[in-house]
Order: C-alpha cells, then sequence, then structure tokens
C-alpha cells in the first residue's frame, strides 16, 4: 500500500531533476540541503503527539524518519532536492500519505491529518467535508465580504430582514426599488449559489427567493473574479447553508408590527444515523409589500402575501462522501400599489370616469428550485462535487383592463416563465505544496416562454384620434438557450507572503445568437508587512443576455395603436464582453480595526442594462454598444470587546452609449442623443455609504444600522439624478430562559428611525415606469422560542 505512488513519484523525480538539477553535469556543485517541516492532525485539526513518519524516495526506499512531538510538530532536516513521500502512522488511527517537492528553496509545511480507526463522529465529518467544499471556491484577487450567522443576527430585524437589505450592508451595493440591487455600477448581473452550486436564474420579481434564516454565512464576492466564476459577475452571493448535524434543534418565532405586517416562521435541523436534514419556512403578510407612489406611510392597494420554504437533506456514504439535496421554494403574490389623483389620458366607450385610485393591479410569482449533489474527498489532496441542478419560475402579470386602458393606452396580460436544468462539477487536486490545481465545467439549458395577450385602442389614420373600443392583440414566444461552460485554474504560492491565481475559462452560449469567448484571468494577493495585504486581479468576461427577460415581441403587430412603441428598432439582445481591472489594499491599523480600499474599472462591449418599460412590471433587456464603469471603495470595522462598528462609503460612475438592441423602448430624440452622447446609466448612484453598530450590555444587545445615497438618476437620457436620502434602523434584543420551557429571545426594531421622506425612483429616466418611495417610520418586535434537539447521532 505505502509503494503505490512510486511510479508517480519516479515520473515527478525526474521532471524535478530536469528542472532543478544545477547545469554542468558532473563540475556542478551539489546542492544545498533543505528541511521538510510539518505537523500531524486528528481529523478534528488537533495535534497529534507521537505519531511516526517515514520519507520515502521515488524507489519507495525510507530514507529518514521522525517523530510528532507534543504540538503534533516534526522536521526531517539535511534532505537533499528531489520529490518525496511522507507516511505518518499511529496506533488506532489511519496511516495518512502526502508528497513534498523539496526545491532549492525549500519546501512547504504540510499538515498530515489521521482519521482515527473508530467511527468518526458524523459532526466532525461534515466539518470535514464543508471545508474541503469551501476550497473549491477560491477568492484570490476579488473583493469578499462575510455575513455570519451572528452577523445577521445582530441586524435590527435579524434573521427577518430579507437578503437584499442584509446585501445593503457591504460596499459597493445600491439598493433600487421592487428589492433590486445593483453591485459596483451592474444592474443586477448577480450570481446565487448554495454551498458552492450556482443556481440557475429565475425570472426577477418583487419577492426575495431566498432568505438568510437558512444561512450559516453568507459571503459577497466582487471584482475580478477567479476563473471558476463566470456568466453573472458583478457579484457571486454564495450562501453556505446550515444542516442538522451541526445546527440541531430549532426554534419557532412569531413577527410583526405596523403596516399589519405579519411574519411567521421555524427553523429546525437534526440527524439519525448518517442522515441529516435541515429545514425553515417563513410567511409574510404586509399592507405595504412594494415601494409606493405616494409618500405616505399608507399606501393604496399594496397588500402582499409572501411564502418561503427551505430544506437541506443530507447522506453520508462513508466517511469521505455525503449525498445533498437542496430544495427551495418562494410563492409570493403583490398588488400594485394606485397612485390617485392622476388625469384620465384615453377614452374607453361605456366607462367615463375611473379614478387613478381604483386602479386594481396584480402580481404573482413562483420559484422553485432543487439541487442534488454528490460531494467527497479522495485521500488527502482531491476534493470534488457534482451536482445537477433544476429550477422553474414563473411570473403572471394581472392588468386592471378598465384602468390600465384610460391611463396607458394598453392592458397587457403577461405571462413569463423559465426553466432551467444543468449540472456543474468542480475539483480541486493540491498536486505540490505550491500548487493547487482546479477544473470544472457547468452545463444549463433554459427554456423561457413570454406570453402577451394586450387590450389596446386602434389609431384612426385620417384624423390620429384614437378608438374608444380596444382590439385585442396577441403576441406569444418561446426560446430556448444552451450555456456550456468549463475552466481550468491554478493557485501557485512562489513564496510565503505572495498567492496567484491564474486560469482560463470558456464559455459558449447558443441561444439569441451563437457566441463564445475564452476568458483569461490572473490574480494575486501579496501580504506586505503583518496586517497589510495587497490585492491586484485582471479578467475577461462574458455575460450572456439573462434568458427570461428577453422580448421577442413582433412590434409591427401594434402598429397605428395606442400601444405602438415609440420607435421601430429591434436588435436582438445580444452577449456583453468586458475587460476588468481590480487592485486594492486592506489593513489592521491597530487590534481590532481593519480599513481597506479598493478600485475597480470596467470596459465594456455590448453593455447589458435592464429597464422597466411598460405597466407590466417585469424587466426587459438591451444593448449598449460601449459602456464603462469604475470606482473606487472604502471600508473599516472595528471590534473591541462588546463593541462592534462598521462602515463603508462607495464612488461609482457607470456609463453606456449607443442602443444596439431593444430600440423600440426609447424615444426617438433620447436615441439620436445616446447614438452621440455617453449618458449615466438609470441605476448608477455617484455615491453611496452604509454603516452600523452593535453593542452588548448586560445581556441586551443594541444595533444601528443606516444607508445613505447620493440619489439614482432620472429625467431625459438619465441626465438628472434624484436628491440623496438617509435611512436609519435600529434594533434591541434580549435573550432569557423560562423555566420548564426554554431559551426565548425578544426582539424591537424600528425601520427608518429618522422617518425621511425619499424617492429611490420619480418616473423619469430610462427604464423607469413609476415613482417609488422608500419607507416610512415602522416599528416591529417578536418573539422566538428555542426548540430542544432531538437528533441521533449513532456512533461518536
Amino acid at each position: 500500500m505505502r509503494s503505490f505512488p512510486i511510479l508517480v513519484f519516479g515520473l515527478a523525480t525526474l521532471l524535478t531533476q530536469l528542472f532543478v538539477s544545477p547545469a554542468g553535469g558532473a563540475e556542478a556543485s551539489k546542492p544545498a540541503r533543505k528541511a521538510i517541516t510539518g505537523t500531524v492532525t486528528d481529523a478534528l485539526g488537533r495535534p497529534l503527539a507521537g505519531a511516526g513518519l517515514e520519507l520515502q524516495n521515488s524507489a519507495g526506499r525510507i530514507v529518514a524518519k521522525a517523530q510528532s512531538d507534543a504540538h503534533g510538530r516534526f522536521t526531517f532536516a539535511g534532505i537533499a532536492p528531489a520529490v518525496y513521500a511522507i507516511v505518518a502512522s499511529k496506533k488506532s488511527f489511519k496511516i495518512a500519505t502526502a508528497i513534498v517537492n523539496v526545491t532549492g528553496r525549500g519546501a512547504k509545511p504540510l499538515t498530515l491529518a489521521l482519521q482515527s480507526e473508530a467511527t468518526l463522529s458524523l459532526a466532525v465529518v461534515a466539518q470535514r467535508l464543508n471545508r474541503a467544499r469551501n476550497s473549491l471556491s477560491p477568492q484570490t484577487g476579488g473583493s469578499v465580504y462575510h455575513f455570519s450567522e451572528q452577523a445577521i443576527q445582530e441586524l435590527p430585524e435579524g434573521n427577518n430582514t430579507q437578503l437584499n437589505q442584509v446585501l445593503l450592508q457591504a460596499p459597493g451595493v445600491v439598493q433600487d426599488s421592487f428589492g433590486q440591487l445593483h453591485v459596483r455600477g451592474d444592474h443586477a448581473n448577480l450570481q446565487y449559489r448554495i454551498n458552492g452550486v450556482q443556481l440557475p436564474e429565475g425570472i426577477t420579481g418583487f419577492g426575495q427567493v431566498l432568505s438568510p434564516r437558512f444561512a450559516q454565512n453568507i459571503s459577497l464576492l466582487t471584482g475580478a473574479l477567479p476563473a471558476e466564476f463566470g456568466l453573472r459577475t458583478a457579484g457571486v452571493i454564495d450562501i453556505q447553508t446550515k444542516e442538522g448535524l451541526l445546527d440541531n434543534g430549532g426554534d419557532v418565532e412569531f413577527y410583526g408590527g405596523q403596516r399589519s405586517t405579519v411574519q411567521p416562521s421555524f427553523e429546525y435541523g437534526g440527524s439519525q444515523g448518517n442522515f441529516s436534514y435541515f429545514v425553515t419556512g417563513q410567511y409574510a403578510s404586509t399592507s405595504r409589500g412594494l415601494e409606493p407612489p405616494t409618500p405616505g406611510p399608507s399606501p393604496i392597494h399594496d397588500q402582499s402575501y409572501q411564502g418561503q420554504g427551505f430544506g437541506y437533506f443530507s447522506y453520508f456514504l462513508n466517511p469521505t462522501t455525503r449525498l445533498s439535496l437542496i430544495t427551495g421554494s418562494a410563492v409570493n403574490h403583490f398588488q400594485i400599489p394606485a397612485n390617485p389623483d392622476q388625469p384620465q389620458v384615453f377614452t374607453l366607450s361605456g366607462v367615463p370616469v375611473y379614478p387613478s385610485a381604483g386602479v386594481d393591479e396584480n402580481q404573482f410569482e413562483q420559484n422553485y428550485f432543487g439541487v442534488f449533489a454528490l460531494q467527497g474527498t479522495i485521500g488527502p489532496n482531491f476534493d470534488y462535487q457534482i451536482a445537477p441542478f433544476s429550477r422553474y419560475s414563473t411570473v403572471s402579470f394581472y392588468p386592471d383592463f378598465a384602468g390600465d386602458l384610460i391611463y396607458n393606452g394598453a392592458a397587457s396580460r403577461v405571462f413569463r416563465s423559465d426553466w432551467g436544468n444543468g449540472v456543474q462539477a468542480d475539483t480541486t487536486y493540491r498536486a505540490f505544496a505550491t500548487h493547487t490545481f482546479r477544473l470544472g465545467a457547468f452545463i444549463d439549458s433554459e427554456r423561457a416562454e413570454i406570453d402577451n395577450h394586450e387590450a389596446t385602442f386602434p389609431i384612426d389614420l385620417a384624423t390620429g384620434i384614437p378608438s374608444t373600443v380596444p382590439i385585442s392583440i396577441v403576441d406569444n414566444t418561446a426560446l430556448q438557450t444552451w450555456t456550456y461552460s468549463v475552466y481550468a485554474q491554478d493557485e501557485w504560492k512562489p513564496v510565503k507572503k505572495l498567492t496567484i491565481n491564474y486560469g482560463v475559462r470558456f464559455d459558449l452560449y447558443d441561444g439569441l445568437t451563437r457566441a463564445d469567448q475564452a476568458s483569461p484571468r490572473v490574480g494575486a494577493v501579496y501580504k506586505l508587512f503583518k496586517g497589510t495585504t495587497l490585492h491586484a486581479a485582471y479578467a475577461r468576461y462574458f455575460t450572456p443576455p439573462p434568458t427570461e427577460l428577453v422580448t421577442l415581441g413582433t412590434i409591427r403587430k401594434f402598429a397605428n395603436t395606442t400601444g405602438a412603441p415609440a420607435s421601430l428598432g429591434n436588435g436582438n439582445p445580444t452577449v456583453e464582453r468586458d475587460h476588468y481591472f481590480d487592485a486594492g489594499v486592506t489593513q489592521q491599523l491597530i487590534p481590532g480595526l481593519n480599513v481597506g480600499i479598493d478600485s475597480y474599472y470596467k470596459k465594456a462591449r455590448d453593455l447589458i442594462d435592464e429597464g422597466q418599460f411598460g405597466p407590466a412590471l417585469i424587466f426587459e433587456t438591451f444593448n449598449y454598444a460601449k459602456g464603462r464603469v469604475y470606482g473606487v471603495e472604502q471600508t473599516s470595522s472595528y471590534t473591541h470587546e462588546h463593541l462592534y462598528l462598521y462602515e463603508n462609503f462607495d464612488y461609482s460612475v457607470a456609463q453606456g452609449t449607443q442602443v444596439e438592441s431593444g430600440q423600440f423602448n426609447f424615444a426617438p430624440d433620447e436615441l439620436k442623443y445616446i447614438s452621440n452622447h455617453y449618458i449615466f446609466l438609470d441605476h448608477d448612484q455617484t455615491f453611496s455609504a452604509s454603516a452600523g453598530a452593535v453593542y452588548n450590555w448586560r445581556g441586551f444587545m443594541f444595533s444601528l444600522d443606516g444607508i445613505y445615497g447620493s440619489g439614482l438618476r432620472d429625467g431625459f437620457a438619465n441626465t438628472g439624478n434624484l436628491p440623496y436620502y438617509i435611512q436609519i434602523d435600529a434594533g434591541i434584543t434580549k435573550r432569557f430562559v423560562v423555566p420548564k420551557a426554554g431559551a426565548m429571545e425578544v426582539r424591537a426594531a424600528v425601520i427608518n428611525l429618522n422617518d425621511r421622506t425619499y424617492q429611490i425612483r420619480n418616473g423619469t429616466g430610462i427604464g423607469v415606469f413609476a415613482a417609488q418611495y422608500g419607507p416610512r417610520r415602522a416599528f416591529y418586535a417578536g418573539i422566538k422560542w428555542d426548540l430542544p434537539s432531538f437528533s441521533r447521532t449513532g456512533a461518536h
């Protein structure tokens, strides 16, 4: 068994001698001998003393022996440059081996983990596999912001905070209406991953599909990303889920408050033998579901009902392999807020008066997803995960037939569905002490159905006057797309302080058009001094248009009607291609105080943007021929005993020119202006900031967070911008134990503490259909009861 790698060692030794042997044949001096150092641990990472170690050459001959000390450390001194195998053994533990390449500069310290011959605790197995899964997703060169489970709990609303509101506490993230987020000047273009598996895209709606409630931690990765990440690259939101072995037990919570808000929820996890599970669900009802077009605290016709569910189930085939099933759903219903006192624009026969306050539009959204993953490790150096996935989503918009005809000249019954299926495979191989190789693939097939049944008024060509009797136009279509991606990359540590991640990915998109690209990536992290880290990276990006948002309507069907578009141009959306540069530095000034600054620049061709161009609140995709996005982010945090503080500040510019697809959504004068000018994108916000504080005092937790924005764009061709706004939220939480009942937690929160009235949108600007106001001050409270664990994990 120990001599199994002899052929591999022999080949590696030959290659090593070719590259590191001195020139000059027998006359060359012998290379200096080096030391091999390392640590022996158990499966929990605890040091093991008294482990025997053997150093074998490529012929399988033992050239040195050692024993780990009380701290698990060992040393082989005076070792000539070559490739060796280290074999570690200890009574009651299984043998572990590792390959080490000793060069003229020595060898990187090793860690050998010995597995107990007794049955391992499943919790230990789960932790080890989770670490292996995380190693599949490198972050070298990009900027990453982490939200732990504790950090989420410390927000004013805790687990009741929506995912988009959690992410607003990260640098470079800007809010928009209807729960949208923009990261570093991109419109959406976000990738969501669960346990490292990329979810296929769902149709953009109002409701949040993923909840922080099931997250063990959340990471937002931005910048010039490693080759593993592609397609959607403005930000990668990776959620590591809770699981029954490590999060057994659970809780039930009742939360609610003003605006008729009621939000019960639960979560529970446990295990039995090799099987573990974690499930959570929540329901929310509120009379302020969407940002309304009116500033008052009680909008007209804004009721919302939202339900979410999530489950994680895993089964250990053996101590190094597990099968996992991830499943989730979100079903949401929204009323579209009415805007009172608007003048009637068109006349509908038989309906002389129809107040705008009575307009009754609704939207219904469904999202379902599932991931089946096989994940494991082979030996100490190889990790893998293979994961088929599926997602189905629909959006149905129900117009107010009379109201939409009178105020918009068209009433569209819109249905969109998207069904995505595919598989993702990722592998990691730690071949040498200084190199970690990663290889993977991604295949996704999507079919979108786009149905539009529209009522509109015909226009008399002689007089130009619209009829008062509508006609019906049916415009249905379907779209099939395929996406294929592969990547290869190497994480190289040439010296102790420097890590370089370089690689390439290849993407092929076959849908509206057929396009492909090989995208090189390179990033470096250098620890200049203790507490000072520099990073820089470059990435070539390839971003297909989102299948579920593409409009392929036949615009000539609507000619000579009040539903006709402003222009006749209808180029199909195409693939965006970018050059992306990123550089930054982080510094620990004093213990507990960390600061960082990061800059980025993106040069885009066929820049993708999105907008709402009609009464149906569904976003549509179009392209600018050229685009540029650049900015600077600053972040800092401070931790001291019971106090935690953080702040982020961002400067960003996002611009595009020459509309080359979806031109029918633009007025002719805007198209002419954009063809000769770089304009700001509608979601551009020059300055934004977020800040917060958490303080624990005698069992009470006080939390405060806030966001600032200089205002999104508005006006003709986005030439203006809205006023700045500041929103501050606050909360207080207390945990206590009730005899015979168990642990309880009570929470109180206030949203928009300063009750500032501000507009997110004012109804003008490209792709902006109506005004939206931010939330008004509201008070909420909740009580949570911790449930006991009933897990039976078997052997320990």
